[in-house]
């Protein structure tokens, strides 16, 4: 653990404990470089290091693989108590977990903290023959078969159960938004490569993970899930505005072993609610689509385990699990 957040964990702890020598922390992304999860490490550790608050750079190890159940194996089986380390997880993280696809329920880990939440996003390639949402749910109604839709988690993980809360608030059936082709990809930025080379005609997704594609002007916004426009892409329409009641966000944040110390667990907790305060973090977290949001230690833990428990009763209402 880093002198810094040792100094952290004493104010927390009002204890005096003394400072171990520094030593690097590392995040591990449990995608390929690119996604949201790499996001989330590279912006993190790079700020956690230009502001001061970890004295070495945080290194970032990319682990991809069964949509982040690869990096939760590992860190429970071989490195639960490691407290220089953290992973990057999201909403698509405990949906697998509440889905029984991981090897473990969410008090495997212990849950350090959240800093912003990702906006979901229908997306065509700039010249698809599909002009708004309409279209696009026009065309899955007519013949669920029809396009091919891609995202970066499996068939009923997070990105596909946004598409059919769409194709449901369309008034299509059960059987009907079933048949729907889903594509997985390890993360939304390959999702959007192999849109834009024709492998699919539309990616549900979050702003986060493609937001450069976006600005190039190589893809198009259908339908930003959130409540209100997104500052970063004012222009792009709402679900809601549409007239689509579904809106569809993914927290950004953390976890590390669930043998970690309690010393090292609230020096994380103080170390990234040090850094969600900065006006760095504000600003970077903006530029890419997400809207800053804290919530950490206790409190993050108990919104994990409840979020969990309502994933898993969507995943049963739309017949993902029994």
């Amino acid at each position: 653990m880093s002198m810094k957040r040792n100094l952290l964990v004493a104010v927390v702890m009002a204890a005096g404990m003394s400072a171990t020598a520094a030593s690097a922390a590392e995040c591990i992304a449990p995608a390929d470089p690119g996604g949201g999860w790499d996001f989330t490490c590279r912006t993190v550790g790079r700020l956690l290091t230009e502001l001061g608050i970890e004295e070495a750079p945080v290194q970032v190890t990319n682990m991809p693989g069964g949509v982040g159940a690869v990096a939760f194996a590992n860190v429970a089986g071989k490195r639960a108590d490691e407290g220089d380390l953290l992973v990057a997880t999201s909403t698509v993280g405990v949906t697998q977990i509440a889905q029984g696809k991981y090897p473990g329920g969410v008090d495997v880990m212990r849950w350090v903290g959240m800093l912003g939440s990702d906006v979901g996003v229908i997306v065509v390639p700039a010249a698809s023959p599909y002009a708004s949402l309409d279209d696009l749910l026009g065309a899955l109604k007519d013949d669920p078969t029809s396009v091919p839709v891609a995202g970066s988690s499996g068939a009923g993980g997070w990105d596909h159960i946004r598409l059919l809360m769409l194709a449901d608030s369309a008034g299509m059936t059960g059987d009907a938004y079933k048949a729907i082709r889903w594509v997985q990809f390890d993360g939304g930025g390959p999702a959007v490569t192999q849109m834009m080379g024709g492998q699919v005609g539309a990616v549900s997704t979050d702003l986060g993970e493609i937001a450069g594609f976006v600005q190039s002007g190589d893809i198009r916004i259908l339908a930003a899930l959130s409540d209100d426009p997104i500052p970063a892409f004012p222009d792009a329409p709402t679900a809601k505005a549409q007239g689509y009641d579904v809106t569809g966000y993914n927290w950004r944040g953390f976890y590390t072993g669930g043998e970690v110390s309690d010393a090292d667990y609230d020096g994380w907790v103080a170390a990234l609610n040090t850094l969600y305060d900065s006006e760095e973090w504000k600003a970077a977290a903006e530029a890419n689509g997400l809207i800053p949001v804290w919530r950490g230690g206790a409190e993050f833990e108990t919104y994990v385990e409840q979020q969990a428990q309502q994933m898993e009763e969507i995943s049963r209402q739309i017949g993902v699990i029994k």
